[in-house]
């Protein structure tokens, strides 16, 4: 971390961004680092490659974050007077879009901040960790080192908020005692868990409600002798339900948490692609799963990919592709 605290000992122009689709982790991390940089009065902005859910737009600096998807020719003007790059919890370009190529093209220091598998080497100076149990907890790490007296109420929400949703409230094999270290210090600085827990995970819709119910009544399928199963998801599934972004985050854990499952997937169809997101417990990687057969990735449990194809071949292919691997589900 010395490398990364000496380059930020001179005033910069910086620039932050995240993953497409981005989540707790990745908007709370973005927010904290943002608030943390621009009271060391550098000059800061935060672009994400879309929009976000609405359960996450409170964070302090929140109205801040450009949109790359409704802004691009800003922000690629913009991109061009960066000196420094924060590329925060994402391990290569191809995970934020069009943008990706912008910053790939930029003469700006680019620092990975991360946790994930195998990050492609864009960067110039990193802190990875795949122990993390997430990108926030990397970022408060940083943070501390260069200042801890800089630790506020609103940068600790930020953090508290990235850790909680990344470790499925703390119920992952990620949760360490140093996060709960780290917890505890969020909490002196006057972090209320019961607030910020009722903004991320009771402010559901009655149309987010009702497309969960469909799913587990009308879409679960369990296969692989019980070890296995999925919920496939059609555009005009998520538009009968009157979709908006977020809808569908936490649909995949219902299906893991049958009894004997080991392994989980939602598959939605979008307009261009579809979507996998992958879960499993136990020894099964779906990680290796995902970057064998779906352009994919992420951590051993937790992992995401993505064909551009119908939605049936899609099926097809998964169906496919995981009966190959039936024996190793039952571990």
């Amino acid at each position: 971390m010395n490398d990364i605290k000496e380059l930020l000992s001179v005033k910069s122009n910086i620039l932050i961004t995240t993953h497409v689709n981005p989540d707790g982790d990745a908007i709370g991390s973005s927010l904290a680092l943002y608030n943390f940089l621009t009271k060391l009065d550098h000059e800061v902005t935060v672009v994400v490659p879309n929009d976000y859910p609405d359960y996450l737009k409170w964070m302090k600096s929140d109205d801040k974050i450009l949109n790359f998807s409704d802004r691009s020719d800003e922000i690629e003007l913009l991109i061009k007077d960066i000196q420094i790059i924060f590329c925060l919890d994402f391990n290569n370009l191809s995970r934020i879009n069009e943008l990706g190529k912008l910053i790939e093209e930029s003469s700006a220091k680019k620092v990975l901040i991360d946790h994930h598998l195998n990050p492609d080497d864009f960067y110039d100076l990193k802190y990875h960790n795949v122990d993390a149990s997430a990108t926030a907890e990397l970022v408060y790490d940083l943070m501390s080192f260069i200042d801890e007296d800089l630790l506020d109420k609103d940068i600790s929400e930020c953090i508290y908020t990235g850790i909680l949703t990344d470790t499925g409230s703390f119920r992952f094999s990620s949760t360490t005692s140093k996060v709960h270290s780290i917890i505890a210090k969020l909490l002196d600085q006057g972090v209320r868990p019961e607030q910020i827990g009722k903004t991320i995970y009771e402010s559901n819709s009655f149309d987010k409600l009702k497309l969960l119910g469909y799913s587990l009544s009308e879409k679960l399928k369990v296969i692989c002798d019980g070890k296995a199963a999925y919920i496939a998801l059609t555009r005009k599934d998520l538009l009968d339900y009157n979709y908006r972004k977020g809808d569908t985050e936490g649909i995949v854990n219902y299906a893991l948490s049958i009894s004997g499952v080991n392994m989980a997937t939602l598959i939605i169809e979008t307009k261009d692609r579809i979507k996998f997101s992958f879960r499993s417990s136990g020894n099964f990687s779906v990680n290796k799963f995902a970057n064998n057969y779906f352009n994919g990735g992420g951590h051993k449990n937790a992992a995401g990919g993505s064909i551009e194809d119908k939605l049936s071949v899609a099926l097809d292919k998964f169906l496919e592709s995981i009966s190959k691997h039936k024996e190793e589900l039952n571990y």
